[in-house]
């Protein structure tokens, strides 16, 4: 008698664990086929709140790591998404395509590309000031908090991991939105950071839909800070819910359609928007 094949439950990877929404709701993900791959989580604000709690918890023992082991963390990811290239490959597109394991090639790349950063851009957007009195003057940078991340629909893998790199690299910890349409890639990466040395909350990953999630994006207060892409209209909410706690807000126009694959998606740029900068005074001799 044949057997039949056991369809994967997909999750979402909240606080270092693999939850349902707590709606119970679902949306179904076929692939280009119309074959049924799995029910997607589609998450709530209280997901979304959840998140944040599990990102602020995270948050204090991540920043006081040290940089060169931030790096260590990333690049080990990298490893792990280097080794198990076929498997995302399939989740991006379950036909055999070469875009598919380019996207993720690159993303291997960009998560190498800020291990690297890791112990060095505190050098780059640190700087010792010339001040005129008896003072040593120092300006130096530190993570903000959470920060708030909304993927684009393309690219669903390497958008999201090029957002979501830069904010962590520092300290900072992450509850991200996955791309709408193609959600499946964060859920196989939710997956590899499970098992890797990354600690639980430092990424949270939700799907959904964006039109119930943004406005909890734009008015939660323990958000320090939104990167990602929206459309104008998207955009316009975002600026006007973070108004009030005076969050940073780093959102590219979706209409710009980014090359995620350039140089210009990936630098020192993308880490400097994600630091507050601090200055000391420090008497001399004292």
């Amino acid at each position: 008698m044949p057997r039949l094949p056991i369809t994967k439950t997909p999750k979402v990877y909240v606080g270092g664990a693999f939850i349902r929404s707590e709606s119970g709701r679902t949306f179904p993900l076929r692939d280009a086929r119309g074959r049924l791959i799995g029910h997607v989580p589609q998450c709530t604000r209280k997901d979304l709140r959840n998140a944040v709690e599990a990102a602020a918890k995270a948050g204090p023992g991540w920043a006081r790591r040290t940089a060169y082991n931030r790096g260590q963390i990333l690049y080990r990811l990298a490893e792990m998404i280097e080794a198990r290239t076929g498997e995302l490959s399939h989740a991006l597109a379950p036909a055999s395509n070469r875009a598919a394991a380019r996207e993720v090639a690159a993303s291997v790349d960009r998560l190498i590309h800020y291990a690297g950063w890791a112990d060095k851009c505190e050098q780059a957007l640190g700087s010792v000031n010339s001040v005129a009195g008896p003072f040593f003057n120092f300006t130096t940078s530190e993570p903000m908090g959470v920060i708030g991340v909304i993927a684009p629909a393309e690219c669903p893998l390497l958008a999201l991991i090029s957002l979501i790199a830069p904010a962590i690299v520092t300290g900072n910890t992450v509850v991200a939105l996955a791309s709408e349409p193609q959600p499946y890639p964060a859920i196989v990466l939710g997956e590899m950071l499970a098992t890797s040395d990354l600690p639980g909350g430092v990424i949270n990953l939700l799907t959904g839909l964006r039109r119930e999630l943004l406005p909890t994006f734009a008015s939660h207060a323990h958000l320090r800070a939104l990167s990602g892409v929206a459309n104008a209209e998207e955009r316009t909410a975002l600026e006007r819910g973070s108004a009030d706690s005076i969050r940073r807000v780093r959102l590219r126009a979706d209409t710009a359609r980014t090359d995620w694959f350039a140089d210009t998606a990936q630098g020192l740029s993308m880490i400097r928007d994600l630091v507050e900068f601090k200055t000391t005074w420090h008497p001399i001799g004292a």
